[in-house]
C-alpha cells in the first residue's frame, strides 16, 4: 500500500467532522442528572451536616415566646338597611383580605406602639427599665414596627368573617395586651375612617357646587344680555320681522330692476331710432303725450303742403316773396324748431326715466345687502345663545346633581363603617409555644440539600473539564473507540523480575486483566472503523502532552501482534521521543537516520522477544526540523514501503496544540486516534485540537478516553463484564503502576 497523499475515506460510521455536522448524543436526561449529584456528592452530603447541625443548633436554642390569640368578626352588619340607595360589594374573599392587609399595616401598628410605648418597654424591646426612647426617631420606629409585623399573625377562618389574631413574645401578658390592642385600635380605624373619608367628600363637593353656582349664574347673565342685543321682542319675533323685510326687499328689488331694464330699453330705443318713426313707438314710453308731437307733424305736413300749392309753377303760383308764401316758411320754421324740441324733450325724458328706475334698483339693492348683513349678525348671535342655553342646561343639572349627593353623604355619614365584633378576646397563654426539634432540624437539612444540589449544579455547569464519556462524545462531536482503566499496580518484587518491556507495556504481564481487554476492544473498534478493509496506518494523537498517547500506541501495537500478522511500531515524535525507552531499545539509530539515508531500514527497525511479530523503529536522533522530514518525499516513500511490508503500521506522533507533526502525519495515515487523558484536558482545548485535525484533511476514526477510574460513577456499568470472564481478578485491585521509563501506567505520564 502506498503512501497516502490525500486524506483517507472518513471511516464508516464516523461522521464528517464539519462545522455544524457532528457525532449527536442523546440529549441531558434523569441518569446525567443522578451522575452529576453522585459526582457531587461529598458536596451534598457536607451540605446535609451542616445543615443538620444548624438545625440542631436553632432547634435547642430556640426561646420560650408564648402566643395569644384573638377572634373578631368583620362584617357590614345593619348599616345597608339605613343607607339611600343599594350598592354592590366586592367580593368577600378580596375585602376581608384587605381587613387582614391593615391589621399588619405601618400605620396601625405605629398607633399601638404609641399607645403601649413598647419602645421602652422591657419585655418587648429588651431595653433596660427607665429608658427614654421616642418613635419618632426614625431608627427605633422601624425597629418597633418591624419587630411587631414580624411577631403578629393575622389569619383568616376559612368560609368565615372571622379573622385570627395571634401575638408571639417571651411574656404571656405582652402578647395578650398587644392582641387586644390591636383590636382595639382596629376597630376605632374602622369607624373613623369612613367617617374621615365622607367629610373629605363632602368638602370637595362643596367646593365644586360653589364653582357651578358661579358658572351657571355666568351663563345666565350671558343669556339675558344676548336677548336683549336680540330685540326687546325676544329673538322670535325679532327674526319674523327681519324675515318679513328681507321677503319685501327681495320682492322690491326684483320690481325696480324690472323697471330699470324697462326703462333703459326704451331710452336706448328713442336715442337711437329714426326721428321721423319716433311717433309710432312714443306712445308706450311712460309720461309722454305722443298726441302733440303727431299734431305738430301734422300740422307741418298741411303747412309744407299749402306752401308747394303757392309756390308750384302755375300761372296762379305765388312768388316767394308773396306775403302768404312768407309767412307760411314762417309757420314751417315754427313747427319745424317745435318738433325737434319736442323729439329732444322726449329722449331726455326716457334717459332720466331710466336713470330714476337705476338709482331706485341701487337704493334697493343696498337696503338688501344690509338686511342681509343683520341676518347673518342675528344667525351668529343665535348659535351662541344657542351654545349659552346648552351649557346654562348642562351646568344646571350639574349642580343639582352635585347637591343631591352632598346631601346625600351626609345623611350616610357614619353608615359606611364595618362592624367588628370580638368573638374571642386575647388571654395571656400559659404554656410556651416551641417547634418540635426534629421538625426544625429536618427542615433545615432540607433547605441546606437543596442549596447543596443548586450549587453542584452550578459548579457542573462552570467546570471546562471533561469527566465522563457522553460529555467527552458532545464536546468533541466523535465517537469514542474504547475507555482505557487505570493499569493495576505490581508489587516490587514482581517488577524485580520483569524486563523492561514487561515493566512498561501492561497488556504483556496482564493478559487477563481489564486494562488489557480494553486494548482488546479498542483493536476490534479500529479494525472495524473503515470500510472496506482493516485500517493499515494508525496514528496516535493527543491535544497537549501527557495524555497517554505513547502508551495508547505502544499496547496496541503489541495486541495487534498477538493477532499473528506482522505489526510495525513507529515513533514519529521527533522531538521528546520515547517508545525506544519503553522497550529498552537503543535510539541512535531510527526514523530519522532513514529519512536522512545514513541508515537502512532493516539496521534501524528494531525487535523484542517479549513482543513476537512486532519490529519497532524508533525515531532516531533530533533533527533541526522535524516537521519538514515528516512532510517530504523521503517519508512518503517511506510509509509506501512499510506498507507493503506490514499489516499494521501504528505511529506515535506529538501533540496537536504544541507542533504541527500530527497534522502532517495526519494526511498519510487510514485512521487518527485522538487520546484524551479523563479528568485532564478543558473542553476548550479539545475543539481546538479536534477542529485542527478536520481542517486538515485528516481521517478521524474517534477517541480513545484514558486512565479512568472504573470505580468513579460517571462510568458505572462500563465494565459490568468484570468478574464473568476473569472471576479471579478483583475489580478493587486494578490501580495506577508506576513504569520504570518514568511514566505512571496509562496515564501516560511521559519522559522528557
Amino acid at each position: 500500500m502506498g503512501p497516502q497523499k490525500t486524506p483517507y475515506p472518513p471511516p464508516v460510521g464516523v461522521p464528517d467532522l464539519q462545522p455544524g455536522l457532528g457525532f449527536e448524543v442523546g440529549d441531558t436526561s434523569l441518569s446525567e442528572a443522578l451522575a452529576t449529584l453522585r459526582k457531587r456528592r461529598w458536596l451534598l452530603i457536607l451540605a446535609v451536616i451542616l445543615g443538620a447541625g444548624y438545625g440542631a443548633y436553632k432547634a435547642y436554642t430556640q426561646p420560650k415566646l408564648y402566643q395569644a390569640t384573638g377572634t373578631i368578626q368583620v362584617h357590614n352588619g345593619a348599616s345597608n338597611e339605613y343607607k339611600l340607595d343599594a350598592t354592590d360589594y366586592d367580593d368577600q374573599q378580596t375585602k376581608i383580605n384587605t381587613e387582614v392587609a391593615i391589621l399588619k399595616s405601618d400605620a396601625l401598628l405605629y398607633t399601638v406602639a404609641h399607645e403601649m410605648n413598647l419602645a421602652n418597654n422591657t419585655d418587648f424591646s429588651g431595653v433596660p427599665p427607665g429608658s427614654h426612647r421616642s418613635l419618632d426617631d426614625p431608627g427605633v420606629r422601624a425597629s418597633v414596627v418591624g419587630s411587631l409585623q414580624g411577631n403578629l399573625q393575622v389569619s383568616i377562618v376559612p368560609q368565615t368573617e372571622m379573622i385570627d389574631i395571634s401575638y408571639s413574645s417571651l411574656s404571656p401578658k405582652l402578647s395578650a395586651d398587644i392582641v387586644n390592642k390591636v383590636i382595639e385600635d382596629y376597630r376605632q380605624w374602622s369607624f373613623q375612617t369612613p367617617v374621615e373619608s365622607t367629610r373629605r367628600v363632602s368638602q370637595w363637593l362643596s367646593g365644586q357646587l360653589e364653582e357651578l353656582k358661579a358658572e351657571v349664574e355666568q351663563t345666565q347673565k350671558q343669556i339675558m344680555d344676548l336677548q336683549r342685543k336680540l330685540g326687546t321682542l325676544g329673538y322670535d319675533s325679532s327674526h319674523n320681522q327681519l324675515q318679513s323685510s328681507l321677503e319685501e326687499l327681495l320682492g322690491a328689488e326684483g320690481t325696480a330692476k324690472i323697471a330699470r331694464i324697462d326703462a333703459e330699453s326704451r331710452y336706448r330705443m328713442v336715442a337711437g331710432m329714426d326721428p321721423n318713426t319716433i311717433e309710432g313707438s312714443i306712445e308706450t314710453t311712460p309720461g309722454t303725450m305722443p298726441g302733440e308731437l303727431n299734431s305738430l307733424r301734422s300740422q307741418l305736413a298741411s303747412a309744407r303742403a299749402s306752401y308747394q300749392q303757392l309756390t308750384a309753377q302755375s300761372p296762379l303760383g305765388l312768388g316767394l316773396n308773396h306775403p302768404q308764401v312768407k309767412a307760411l316758411q314762417a309757420q314751417i320754421g315754427e313747427l319745424t324748431k317745435e318738433i325737434d324740441t319736442e323729439q329732444n324733450r322726449l329722449e331726455l325724458q326716457a334717459k332720466e326715466n331710466y336713470l330714476a328706475a337705476k338709482a331706485a334698483e341701487d337704493k334697493t339693492e343696498q337696503e338688501l345687502d344690509a338686511r342681509k348683513a343683520e341676518a347673518y349678525q342675528q344667525g351668529d348671535d343665535l348659535v351662541q345663545l344657542t351654545i349659552l342655553q346648552r351649557e346654562f342646561e348642562q351646568n344646571r343639572t350639574l349642580y343639582d346633581g352635585l347637591e343631591q349627593r352632598l346631601r346625600t353623604a351626609e345623611v350616610q355619614a357614619g353608615l359606611e363603617a364595618l362592624e367588628v365584633d370580638v368573638v374571642d378576646q386575647a388571654l395571656p397563654p400559659v404554656s410556651p409555644t416551641m417547634r418540635p426539634p426534629s421538625s426544625i432540624i429536618l427542615s433545615t437539612a432540607v433547605f441546606y440539600l437543596m442549596g447543596g444540589i443548586v450549587i453542584a449544579f452550578i459548579l457542573e455547569g462552570l467546570d471546562t473539564g471533561m469527566h465522563n464519556i457522553q460529555e467527552i462524545e458532545t464536546v468533541m462531536e466523535m465517537p469514542s473507540l474504547a475507555i482505557i482503566p487505570q493499569a493495576r499496580r505490581a508489587s516490587v518484587e514482581q517488577m524485580a523480575a520483569m524486563s523492561t518491556p514487561e515493566r512498561n507495556i501492561h497488556v504483556l504481564t496482564q493478559p487477563k486483566s481489564q486494562f488489557t481487554e480494553a486494548f482488546r476492544a479498542l483493536r476490534t473498534s479500529l479494525l472495524l472503523a473503515t470500510a472496506g478493509q482493516p485500517p493499515k496506518f494508525i496514528l496516535f494523537t493527543s491535544a497537549m502532552p501527557s495524555e497517554g498517547k505513547t502508551t495508547m500506541a505502544t499496547n496496541l501495537a503489541c495486541i495487534l501482534a498477538q493477532s499473528g500478522v506482522p505489526v510495525l511500531l513507529l515513533d514519529a515524535d521527533l522531538r521528546r521521543s520515547n517508545i525506544h525507552h519503553r522497550f529498552g531499545l537503543t535510539g541512535k539509530m531510527g526514523l530519522t537516520t532513514v529519512l536522512a539515508g545514513t541508515s537502512t531500514l532493516e539496521e534501524a527497525v528494531q525487535h523484542v522477544p517479549e513482543a513476537p511479530n512486532m519490529d519497532i523503529l524508533p525515531s532516531g536522533p533530533v533533527p533541526p526540523f522535524p516537521t519538514e522530514m515528516l512532510s517530504s518525499e523521503a517519508m512518503r516513500a517511506l510509509m509506501e514501503r512499510l506498507g507493503k511490508v506490514y499489516t499494521h503500521i501504528v505511529i506515535d506522533s506529538p501533540p496537536v496544540l504544541s507542533v504541527t507533526d500530527a497534522v502532517v502525519m495526519g494526511r498519510m495515515v487510514n485512521a487518527v486516534v485522538l487520546v484524551v487523558r479523563h479528568g485532564k484536558e478543558s473542553k476548550n482545548v479539545m475543539r481546538r485540537a479536534r477542529d485542527i485535525l478536520a481542517r486538515s484533511g485528516a481521517p478521524m476514526a474517534g477517541l480513545v478516553l484514558n486512565a479512568v477510574d472504573v470505580n468513579s460513577p460517571d462510568y458505572y456499568g462500563y465494565y459490568g463484564y468484570l468478574g464473568y470472564s476473569y472471576g479471579n481478578v478483583d475489580a478493587d485491585t486494578w490501580e495506577t503502576q508506576p513504569s520504570a521509563a518514568g511514566e505512571t501506567g496509562a496515564e501516560g505520564k511521559e519522559k522528557p
